[in-house]
């Protein structure tokens, strides 16, 4: 694929420094530059000799077409520092975490609630990512480690490194910006790896009022090449890399990467064999993203032809032998064939539970779906640890004694990469887990402790008590809740603007009723939706029994022809058996022909709590619990994703509500189709029956959004808030209570508004927006799927 055209002859100084790199030799900064610059058909012969070397890379180190990646938990251990990076929403200031109810430092049992969370779910690497030097800028961040005992925030990174190790077995990778030489001795002993990025080694950027790392120390290129210099010295397996459009020049980018290359080179040790190895294990070249309520936040995104042409620049400056990473979440799916064409061999870490903190609009790809593209470009996904195989197999001189069994414990003796194949590819190695024996007398702030760090062992009594939560309980349970949320998901707020089409009204000809509609209508309204600005469609309720089934593919047809960008949410298990019945064509046929008519998702309405006691009291007329489930997984087996749900505030009992989140837990493992959990309360001014007499529904509310949370996480990632059901005010309060998303604007629109269940509320952007602000969290509208608009 040639980016750029037409062709064009490769001038004579760019083909001179192929020829040279091809022949193995070093190439100056000036040449490093001129491939920077390439395009069109010189842009593919560097992918050419890019891709070739880094195939002999990978021969050579016995493992031909694998690309890496190290399953991880992202830990953001302080978002305090003492830097000013005009690009990142990562910091906050003391104020800021005041209003957030967030704490200075994540404390032990917070970091080991999330990395227990991700050992459970596979993971072997705790990404240890913070602000530089917090102590030296906020007297707020010296007096938290005066106060717990740590003389720096390194002193308390060790230490944290220390407890994961210790209480998990898994291998901490860390990230704590500028290190001196003493600290990078110290805390080898504590982690098989750390590393930080160089960025650029640009002094303009650094010294120029209003350039990105201006008023930062710690971003001066010649500190932090003596960081990487003396991580060498200390025989350190280390990352870093390069960040591509954050003003710098082809000039500073190749000036970048001919430093990171001397520093590998100037601290080499040599092998049994004779081979030399530096200490540099990998290179990131990043693209930069612009992000809102930053000064770059205006700034233009990496150029893909540039961003490419750097990812082989650097494989082609740094030889076969280096590992060039590329972080899958910044780029779309469609641009990897490009990455790995520039001779990249590794996505670096991913996690199944944490966002990536430091850029939190850009959720990680599942593994399942990187190690399916990874195969479609003719490559294997395989898992390696926070250190490479090559550093590990050599572990008498890259690892500290201290480190060597921890690291053995989970690597393959033979090629250094991890253990458990059959967990490499995204399958879930979550085991089983038993319930603990009761802990009866424990209180309810232990029992939210527990449940935030191993869900799976609290026992239905135990869940029961949190459910049933009052007073100052309540609020342990909803702030721990909160924390679970803060340091999996992460802090922002997302919204996806839709409008709802109640197909219920669908009629073959037109009525005076507005509730009905036609197709004609369908296709009307699903066109102005999209003028309006949605990006979903959502449908769902049975036909008229009069109507043909057929109609169900039609309504989808005429809305797809009418809007055909537009993301169709589309029929309940119930509607989809009526379909699959009346039809003929049988539940697989059924879903079948939804998804060639152009169905994208499908809601998992329609059930109210899974026990058929409460439903024959409250909902006789739904689908049979069994055959909801059937429904719901078939769908899923079927590539669909849905929405799950609980009604709650009937007749159902609290066991019958933890029952309910366990049975989806359990379609969530064996389907992996949950996009979201939305609990929804019996409407109506006292919001429901109380599972405790006289506590206000608001609590009843924050009780069950707060047990969800914690019982769900590691398993369905996003809980919704039904701001429809509880009101704007209310639905502020339980987004402090664990919730994370806040649906659809619910758009009436300007045809056949009363087609829509739930006509007459509306959220629209600016509002959702405004509400988030107000609780000092980034606002993110989101896809149906939650991806970014436009990706």
């Amino acid at each position: 694929m040639t980016l750029l055209e037409p062709p064009q002859a490769l001038p004579a100084s760019f083909h001179n420094a192929i020829k040279r790199a091809r022949n193995g030799e070093r190439l100056s900064t000036a040449e490093t530059e001129l491939l920077l610059a390439a395009t069109g058909d010189s842009l593919d012969a560097l992918l050419e000799l890019a891709s070739s070397l880094r195939d002999q890379g990978l021969r050579d180190a016995g493992r031909a077409a694998v690309i890496t990646y190290s399953r991880k938990v992202f830990v953001p251990l302080t978002t305090l520092c003492r830097d000013r990076c005009h690009y990142c929403v990562f910091v906050d200031t003391p104020g800021q975490l005041l209003k957030k109810s967030k704490p200075a430092f994540m404390s032990s049992e917070q970091v080991l609630a999330v990395v227990r969370q991700g050992q459970a779910l596979g993971c072997k690497e705790a990404l240890l990512t913070l602000g530089d030097r917090p102590e030296d800028r906020w007297p707020e961040a010296r007096a938290w480690l005066d106060e717990h005992g740590f003389a720096s925030t390194i002193d308390y990174v060790g230490h944290i490194a220390r407890l994961i190790t210790a209480e998990t077995g898994m291998l901490a990778h860390l990230n704590p910006g500028v290190m001196t030489a003493d600290e990078i001795k110290k805390l080898r002993s504590t982690a098989p790896s750390m590393g930080m990025m160089l960025e650029t080694t640009s002094r303009r950027l650094f010294e120029e009022p209003g350039q990105v790392h201006y008023g930062s120390p710690d971003k001066d290129p010649a500190v932090r090449l003596a960081v990487i210099a003396d991580a060498g010295r200390e025989r350190v397996p280390f990352t870093t890399g390069i960040l591509v459009g954050i003003g710098e020049t082809l000039h500073d980018r190749a000036e970048s990467l001919i430093a990171i290359r001397d520093a590998h080179e100037a601290h080499m040790v040599t092998r049994d064999d004779g081979s030399r190895q530096g200490h540099v294990q990998e290179v990131i070249v990043q693209n930069f993203r612009a992000k809102p309520r930053t000064a770059m936040q205006a700034a233009p995104d990496a150029a893909l032809v540039e961003y490419v042409a750097a990812v082989a620049t650097a494989r082609v400056v740094m030889g076969p032998n280096m590992r060039i990473q590329v972080p899958p979440n910044l780029s779309d799916t469609a641009e990897f064939d490009l990455l790995v064409r520039a001779g990249a061999d590794d996505w670096g870490g991913v996690s199944p539970l944490t966002a990536d903190h430091v850029n939190p609009e850009r959720p990680w790809p599942h593994l399942d779906d990187l190690a399916a593209r990874t195969a479609e470009l003719g490559f294997a996904l395989h898992e390696r640890l926070t250190a490479h195989p090559e550093f590990i197999r050599e572990g008498d001189t890259w690892l500290d004694p201290a480190m060597r069994e921890p690291v053995a414990a989970l690597a393959d003796p033979r090629t250094g990469l991890a253990q458990n194949p059959a967990a490499q590819q995204g399958v879930r190695a979550t085991a089983p887990q038993e319930p603990r024996r009761a802990r009866s007398g424990n209180s309810v702030r232990q029992l939210a402790e527990a449940a935030a760090s191993e869900p799976l062992t609290l026992d239905n009594t135990e869940w029961q008590t949190l459910l049933c939560a009052t007073g100052s309980d309540l609020d342990a349970l909803t702030a721990t809740a909160d924390d679970v949320r803060r340091y999996t998901v992460g802090e922002a707020v997302s919204l996806v603007v839709n409008r709802n089409l109640t197909s219920s009204g669908l009629r073959a000809v037109a009525s005076n009723d507005p509730a009905t509609f036609t197709l004609d209508d369908a296709a009307a309204i699903a066109l102005d939706a999209v003028q309006l600005g949605a990006t979903e469609i959502c449908v769902q309720g049975l036909l008229p029994a009069e109507s043909d089934p057929a109609d169900y593919l039609a309504l989808v047809r005429s809305l797809r022809h009418a809007a055909p960008e537009v993301h169709l949410h589309a029929y309940r298990p119930q509607d989809v058996f009526d379909l699959a019945d009346r039809g003929g064509l049988g539940l697989d046929g059924a879903l079948a022909a939804l998804r060639d008519a152009g169905v994208n998702t499908v809601p998992g309405t329609g059930v109210k709590v899974m026990s058929e006691r409460v439903r024959a009291l409250v909902a006789p007329g739904d689908l049979e619990i069994d055959r909801w489930i059937e429904g719901i997984t078939a769908a899923h087996r079927a590539g669909f994703q849905s929405t799950s749900v609980l009604f709650y505030g009937h007749v159902e009992t609290a066991v019958e509500r933890v029952e309910h989140l366990r049975g989806l837990r359990e379609i969530q493992g064996a389907t992996r189709g949950f996009n979201e959990f939305v609990p929804i309360p019996l409407p109506g001014p006292t919001g429901g029956v109380s599972l405790v007499t006289g506590r206000a529904p608001v609590d009843e509310h924050r009780a069950m959004v707060a047990v969800s949370r914690l019982m769900l996480s590691g398993s369905i990632p996003h809980i919704q808030i039904p701001w429809t059901r509880v009101g704007r005010d209310i639905a502020a309060v339980l987004l402090r209570s664990g919730g994370d998303d806040l649906g659809g604007t619910l758009l009436d629109g300007r045809v056949k508004p009363e087609a829509g269940i739930e006509c007459g509320q509306e959220l629209p952007v600016h509002d959702a927006r405004a509400m988030t602000a107000r609780l000092f969290r980034p606002f993110r509208q989101r896809t149906t799927d939650y991806r970014e608009v436009g990706r």
